[in-house]
């Protein structure tokens, strides 16, 4: 990977040929065909194993390039997120993955052709960012079901929004709630939950949205403790998708920079929808405005992000 500082606006494209739910290669020639009419060079490089996207963001800098654009799912743009951590070189994102809640909470294009376009017509904010026990998460991580059904979905070998749901039906009867204690804000506070998500953005992905009001530059993180929910009960699945979770007598949500949560038994959890195994143990921090991310001016000027 190289890059020679000659004057000219230089963008390096990582991009995971696996996620979501495939590749096409026609996408290099639209990158290609758009940096070109923007007067930029760029550099394409694929991910070859886990960790590669952020070895090869980690030396962007020293290789020239002003922007890191990550092309793949949240799991990619974790990755990418990693290398540019605290950093001023921003990362883009073209959404390739089978929510892309990231991608959607900032206003990106989902199609391809209009998120390339819109990296031209992006600026830089300052994003907030969050570990679970010392793993970096950009988006919305969970303990609980939700950590249960990412360390199923990541085996198989159907991806997208038909397998994620198919799989939640088939595991939802037998996956029962956990005992947990919360210190939070120099308080315990004792609850049973099925799901504990952890939000930096409002959504999971698909426009699920867990934690409608969290914001990604607020300095704050939003939890939401969700019971189990009787199947019969298709209004908490409408809520999720129309915003209103937060007034479900399902759902508690609370704010904080940081907690520590003790569980009653080894719970699985995910970060940013990657399987992470099981813990009992879990202490989240928010770590603010640590990752510069280019957002389209269009969202910037309409919406609170």
């Amino acid at each position: 990977m190289e890059a020679v500082n000659n004057g000219v606006r230089k963008v390096l494209f990582i991009i995971n040929k696996y996620a979501g739910t495939g590749y096409q290669p026609e996408l290099e020639g639209r990158i290609i065909e758009t940096c070109e009419r923007n007067d930029v060079e760029c550099t394409i490089e694929f991910t070859q194993h886990r960790g590669h996207a952020t070895e090869l963001a980690r030396a962007a800098g020293a290789a020239g390039f002003q922007q890191v654009v990550a092309v793949g799912g949240d799991g990619t743009m974790n990755e990418v997120a990693q290398g540019l951590l605290s950093g001023t070189i921003p990362m883009g994102i073209i959404p390739r993955g089978s929510g892309n809640g990231l991608a959607r909470h900032l206003g990106i294009p989902i199609k391809t052709r209009l998120a390339i376009d819109s990296l031209f017509q992006s600026s830089p904010l300052a994003m907030d960012t969050f570990t679970v026990n010392g793993k970096l998460s950009l988006n919305v991580s969970g303990i609980g079901f939700d950590g249960h059904i990412a360390n199923l979905f990541g085996g198989e070998t159907k991806r997208g929004l038909a397998g994620y749901v198919r799989l939640t039906f088939k595991e939802f009867f037998s996956f029962n709630e956990f005992d947990m204690e919360i210190r939070i804000d120099g308080q315990t506070l004792n609850r049973q939950a099925f799901i504990v998500a952890i939000a930096n953005s409002s959504q999971y992905g698909n426009n699920a949205r867990i934690a409608p009001a969290a914001s990604v530059c607020d300095g704050l993180l939003h939890f939401n403790i969700l019971k189990k929910v009787p199947p019969y009960r298709l209004d908490f699945i409408y809520a999720f998708f129309s915003g209103t979770v937060e007034s479900s007598k399902f759902s508690e949500i609370l704010e904080a920079r940081e907690l520590t949560i003790n569980t009653s038994r080894p719970v699985a959890f995910h970060i940013d929808g990657e399987p992470s195994g099981h813990h009992s143990q879990f202490n989240i921090a928010l770590h603010p405005g640590t990752l510069p991310v280019l957002v389209p001016n269009a969202s910037l000027s309409q919406k609170k992000i």
